[in-house]
């Protein structure tokens, strides 16, 4: 519980309780008539109650605003509005503004009106200023007062500042003040402007002229120097003076002296250091301390001083300080019969003065016989209601002012609580909540708070019950939840309200948004998940900002940012977009907060202010500021260059500097006209080039090199071509270019042959055919010789060969390729440089036809000096010719004899057709044709074929060998039915067999004879692959009690049966597992035999009439169930025609009409015709839905045994007993 003291702030409530009047708004102490302003308001509000009456005083006179109708006034409002549309001077004044009602008066600070005049210099004659050379002078301004600040300009009459120095400067009066005069002092235009700027004013004083009078000399030989002098001061006078100035007011000190040579001013605090904030201004004449304290006031020595002595000034200052409040009054609620006491102090220097006002009026002049006042306190002893006013404390002295009014309130009064009731609060668990409970009471209340579930006071440390009556509960838990109640109780009575807390999850983000590094020009996503209280499903918000800056999603089309499930899409991000970013996850009671950094990657900015320095004849510094690397470090700066005489606008690479340098040496050629720019390389790229520099042009100078790359050829056998690549046109160094070609034999000890030339090229006629010579090339222009060149070796021009390779032999490696050798050419009939051989050779006949037909001339090239090489890719059981022949630069010699030669046989081609052209249950038919080469002499053929099902596992590979040579069909026998066989075909020779021609095919389903007798039935199926286990279950149709078998291997490939009823339709399932389930493997129905039929395990079995019946018997159900099948599909759900139409299937085609059972292509159809081992059917059966559950449809399961289509003809299939589980699966 908590005893409530009221407050000032609780001296005004919302109830009717009467009130003492309060000052809620008015003017400044100071207010000045602008003469731009339209209007003046003199502001005064007040509150209370009753409501407050408004009076005024001017000057200390009763002032009504009413009776003067320029005035604008309010209803209910002590402001009045002085309008500024007419003479404002009758207004200027003093006004004061008392707020009253029945209890008393509170009265406001007075308000200063000031009408100021416009400032104005006065029109005055002024004689010119005449001064000796050398001598000081001031020019007074002395200008008109005026509202503050004041601004003094000293210029010519066309507003051309006068110059001002350590020997002219303005002092603070405004004067113009002249150390010594010189010769260009003279003029007379010296204007003295004074500048108001709060008034908008500049007012111009009466121009002054000046005549300095320069010294002349009677003798020649006497000097005209002016005669130097020690300081004085022209400012301030004497050697002291006080300064007095107010806290916080800048303390300006100044000293201006005159003297020959001008002297120089120093500053000095007396026993201290100038303060550190001390500055100096005017070349050292004025020092400024800036907003002084205390500490800043003492004294201060200024010192002008010359060769020839010095001056001083002594400054003593002063610092005082307007009234400040050490303890200002407070309102105070008090009850009757109380003590009452005012405290009133303040502060300054000097020392305030402190007066007391009751109601607006001085304390003696309103006596009371329990009212006692002392210098800083008024005493109420047993205090009446009738005591209640308004107390004023006034605290004055020569810098300033202060008021305060104190309403003190003497009443009994029960509680009344301000806070409304039934309030609901809402925090968060774990955080703290305060709920309110305003009370206004006299004497003050006890409050207590408790819950809904307890009399008694909350208790704990986590409560704590404030002074002004709020609760405060610290870390929230969720049993904190209910109904609390305020109880405010005193001697008059007692209330209470009612308030209800809810405490909420906390919100929590989840996923905060993480740094980035993004792409300039890409677009930034940032995530942002958050858990909170699901009671604020409608009021949450997930807010986003950009360097604690909200970002606005206005989502239209040029929006940039874009919140999709809290994540934050920034498109096209720019450098602007780069800061942090702050995803705020709030609800109404809380907020949690998570920051990431986006980093915005781009290429450097261009670099700036390029700067060219250390001009050498051969190179020039360049120095620049890198641009911003946006966060990837520079690598490399590029320098380009451009020049205007022979590319002008082509800007080409110079150099690559690293990127930790900002300055490079750059090698210049001569007689070049340079522009240079800049650009950097970082991570992103190459970013945009610098603005390029000035032009720098270079003095002509010899060249710098010679031609490279000399190249010397012979293209005619007398003839020796000279090329080279010839000098850039940047690398001329100068006009004049020219080249001089050298050359002589290397085998001669000859002089030099010399030729100039201008074009980069030089024929060299009359030579002997190739011979070696010796070859330089030196660059020259108008400056001189370029260095001395390199000499390179080279030959004059080659002839063919003149002779051919003797000795030509062939041996043949095998039937495709033959080693051919030779005797070398001798290097005298080269006639040039040995290019190698070349060997041409031609077909000129297939040994297995003897007729002649020659083939295409090849030939292969085998540089070097060689005498046997390898000649591949022959066709075998051929005859060949071929030759040999050398080559040089100029081209090939004459041929060899021909040698002939055969290769031996090789095995054939592959064949170029191999097709499947029949297939059947158990066989395929074959067809072929013969290799286009066979390359020998064909003895038959290879076939080989191997089962290859949907399974990790092959079949053998069976052989079938066809010695006939002329054969090109065959029937393949013996095979599965339904499954996938790849076939290989080769071709063979004596040597071997060629390469393999292969195809795959699919044999055509095979059905099985029925077996159903008139009490069991033998169900069988195909079983591949590994063994596994299911089960047969069997009901019957008229019962409907299933029966299932035991565990059954698929290795046993059949089960029968037994125990059934004659002429009874069954179902029967094949499943997975021991207990029926909507899975199962294959599904059918049988019907049994009539009774007396003979038994198929019977000796009749064995009769020939009962063989025939049974085959007419399953004819005829065949029949008609190829009838059914016809029947269904055409009224079916689904067409199996317009299936097989939309997925043609060769395979099925190729079925007989008398099939088991069709199936069906669908999106996920399978390799066609492959079949599945039922064991893996089995041992996946767990899965997949009933077939019974889908209809009359074909049947489909994945390797896994899922269903994946359809299932037809289930009741339909009644005469077939041995059931064939053979499925499609996908390849």
């Amino acid at each position: 519980q908590r005893s409530l003291r009221p407050s000032c702030s609780l001296l005004f409530v919302r109830f009717p309780v009467e009130q003492l009047p309060t000052i809620t708004a008015q003017s400044p102490s100071s207010l000045i008539a602008f003469p731009f302003d339209e209007s003046f308001p003199l502001t005064c509000e007040a509150k209370g109650n009753p409501e407050p009456e408004f009076r005024w005083t001017k000057n200390g006179q009763e002032f009504d605003p009413f009776l003067d109708p320029r005035l604008m006034k309010e209803e209910n409002s002590g402001t009045f509005v002085i309008p500024n549309n007419g003479n404002l001077t009758e207004y200027q004044g003093t006004y004061r503004c008392y707020a009253s009602n029945k209890l008393g008066t509170a009265i406001s600070k007075e308000i200063e009106f000031i009408v100021p005049n416009v400032p104005k210099f006065p029109k005055e004659t002024l004689d010119p200023v005449v001064v000796e050379e050398g001598q000081p002078f001031v020019l007074k301004c002395d200008p008109p007062t005026g509202i503050p600040p004041l601004q003094i300009y000293w210029m010519t009459i066309n507003l051309q500042h006068i110059e001002q120095d350590e020997r002219v400067s303005t002092g603070l009066n405004g004067d113009l003040y002249f150390s010594h005069a010189v010769d260009k002092d003279s003029r007379r235009d010296y204007c003295c402007f004074a500048a108001f700027p709060r008034i908008r004013t500049i007012v111009q004083k009466t121009a002054m002229s000046v005549v300095v009078k320069t010294k002349t000399s009677d003798s020649p030989g006497s000097a005209n120097a002016i005669p130097e002098r020690r300081p004085s001061l022209l400012t301030p006078s004497g050697v002291r003076s006080e300064v007095l100035l107010v806290k916080e007011e800048d303390l300006k000190l100044e000293c201006i002296a005159e003297g020959l040579p001008t002297p120089q001013v120093e500053w000095v605090k007396m026993g201290h250091q100038l303060p550190a904030k001390a500055k100096l201004e005017n070349h050292g004449k004025l020092l400024i301390v800036p907003r002084v304290e205390q500490d800043d006031g003492g004294k201060y020595m200024c010192k002008a001083k010359n060769r020839l002595g010095e001056a001083v000034h002594y400054f003593t200052v002063t610092v005082e300080e307007p009234p400040e409040w050490k303890l200002e009054p407070e309102s105070q609620l008090s009850m009757i019969g109380s003590n009452v006491h005012i405290k009133c102090s303040a502060g300054g220097i000097p020392e305030p003065v402190t007066t007391w006002r009751v109601n607006g009026v001085p304390l003696q002049e309103s006596p009371a016989a329990n009212r006692k006042a002392f210098r800083d306190t008024v005493v109420l002893h047993n205090a009446k209601a009738s005591d209640s006013a308004v107390y004023q404390c006034e605290a004055s002295n020569r810098h300033g002012t202060l008021l305060s009014n104190a309403n003190i309130m003497i009443m009994n009064l029960r509680p009344m609580i301000l806070t409304p009731g039934e309030e609901s609060y809402s925090a968060v668990e774990g955080k703290a909540v305060t709920m309110h409970c305003e009370v206004f009471s006299s004497p003050p209340s006890t409050v207590t708070w408790s819950r809904e579930d307890s009399s008694e006071s909350v208790d704990g440390h986590r409560f704590t019950v404030h002074d002004n009556g709020s609760l405060e509960i610290e870390q929230l838990e969720k049993g904190d939840t209910g109904q609390y109640t305020c109880l405010a109780k005193n001697t008059e009575g007692l209330s209470a309200i009612n308030a209800f807390l809810y405490v909420k999850d906390p919100t929590r983000i989840s996923a905060p948004p993480e740094d980035q590094q993004i792409l300039i020009g890409t677009t930034a996503r940032l995530s942002c998940l958050a858990e909170y209280d699901k009671s604020f499903s409608n009021d949450f918000e997930l807010l986003w900002e950009k360097d604690d800056m909200e970002i606005g999603l206005n989502y239209t089309e040029n929006s940039r940012y874009l919140v999709e499930e809290g994540v934050l899409h920034i498109i096209n991000v720019s450098h602007a977009d780069q800061g942090v970013y702050t995803c705020v996850a709030r609800t109404p009671v809380d907020q949690d907060v998570a920051s990431a950094l986006l980093m915005v990657l781009d290429v450097p900015d261009a670099p700036e202010n390029l700067l060219l320095s250390e001009h050498k004849g051969k190179s020039v510094k360049l120095k620049w500021i890198p641009g911003d690397e946006h966060n990837s470090s520079t690598t490399e700066f590029i320098i380009q260059f451009e020049e205007s005489q022979w590319e002008p606008g082509n800007w080409k690479e110079l150099l690559r500097v690293p990127g930790n340098h900002n300055s490079a040496t750059l090698k210049l050629h001569g007689h070049v006209d340079y522009r240079f720019r800049v650009s950097g390389v970082n991570g992103i790229g190459t970013g945009p080039p610098s603005e390029p520099t000035e032009r720098y042009k270079t003095s002509p100078r010899a060249p710098d090199k010679n031609p490279e790359n000399i190249k010397i050829e012979g293209h005619l056998p007398h003839e020796m071509d000279i090329n080279w690549e010839p000098l850039l046109p940047i690398e001329h160094n100068g006009p004049g270019l020219e080249y001089k070609v050298s050359f002589r034999r290397q085998d001669l000890e000859d002089d030099w042959t010399e030729h100039t030339v201008k074009r980069h090229s030089f024929v060299v006629k009359n030579t002997p055919t190739f011979v070696p010579y010796e070859i330089k090339i030196q660059a020259r222009n108008h400056q001189g010789w370029g260095p001395e060149p390199k000499i390179v070796t080279g030959y004059s021009g080659e002839d063919f060969p003149s002779a051919a390779p003797d000795d030509v032999k062939v041996e043949v490696m095998n039937s495709s390729v033959v080693k051919v050798s030779w005797t070398r050419v001798h290097k005298d009939k080269l006639h040039g440089h040995l290019g190698g051989y070349r060997v041409n050779w031609w077909r000129l006949r297939s040994l297995v036809d003897s007729k002649k037909s020659h083939g295409e001339r090849q030939m292969l090239s085998f540089p070097g000096d060689r005498s046997h090489a390898t000649v591949p890719g022959l066709t075998p059981f051929s005859e060949y010719s071929l030759i040999v022949m050398t080559f040089n630069g100029r081209g090939n010699g004459p041929g060899s004899h021909p040698a002939s030669f055969k290769t031996p046989e090789g095995v054939p081609e592959k064949n170029p057709v191999f097709r499947v052209t029949d297939v059947q249950r158990h066989t395929v038919s074959l067809a072929w044709a013969p290799p286009l080469e066979p390359n020998g002499i064909l003895t038959g053929y290879l076939l080989q074929y191997q089962l290859i099902n949907d399974t990790e596992e092959v079949g053998p590979l069976q052989t079938v060998d066809v010695s006939n040579a002329d054969t090109t069909k065959w029937v393949l026998r013996e095979l599965e039915p339904l499954s996938k066989y790849k076939l290989y075909l080769r071709s063979c020779t004596a040597v071997g067999c060629g390469p393999v021609a292969s195809e795959e095919v699919t044999t055509t389903l095979q059905t099985s004879d029925s077996s159903v007798s008139d009490s069991f039935a033998n169900i069988s199926w195909v079983s591949e692959g590994e063994h596994a286990e299911f089960y047969v279950a069997y009901m019957n149709n008229r019962e409907g009690h299933w029966k299932i078998s035991q565990a059954i291997n698929t290795s046993q490939a059949f089960h029968v049966i037994d125990g059934l009823d004659p002429e009874t339709e069954y179902t029967v399932r094949l499943i997975p597992n021991s207990w029926l389930s909507n899975s199962s493997i294959f599904q059918d129905v049988i019907k049994t035999e009539a009774t007396g039929l003979p038994s198929v395990h019977g000796g009749i079995s064995t009769q020939g009439w009962f063989i025939g019946l049974m085959c007419a018997i399953a004819l005829l159900t065949l029949i008609v169930l190829i009838a059914c099948f016809v029947n269904r599909n055409k009224g079916g759900k689904y067409s199996v025609k317009e299936k097989e139409d939309l997925h043609p299937d060769v395979e099925s085609q190729g079925m007989n009409d008398d099939t088991f059972c069709e199936y069906s292509d669908n999106d996920e159809k399978p390799l066609k015709g492959s079949q599945h081992s039922l064991s893996r059917e089995i041992k996946a059966g767990d899965s997949g839905d009933s077939l019974v559950d889908y209809g009359d449809e074909d049947a489909q399961f994945n390797e896994d045994g899922s269903f994946i289509g359809e299932y037809a003809g289930r009741k339909e299939k009644r005469a077939s007993a041995e059931i064939k589980a053979a499925v499609q699966t996908p390849a």
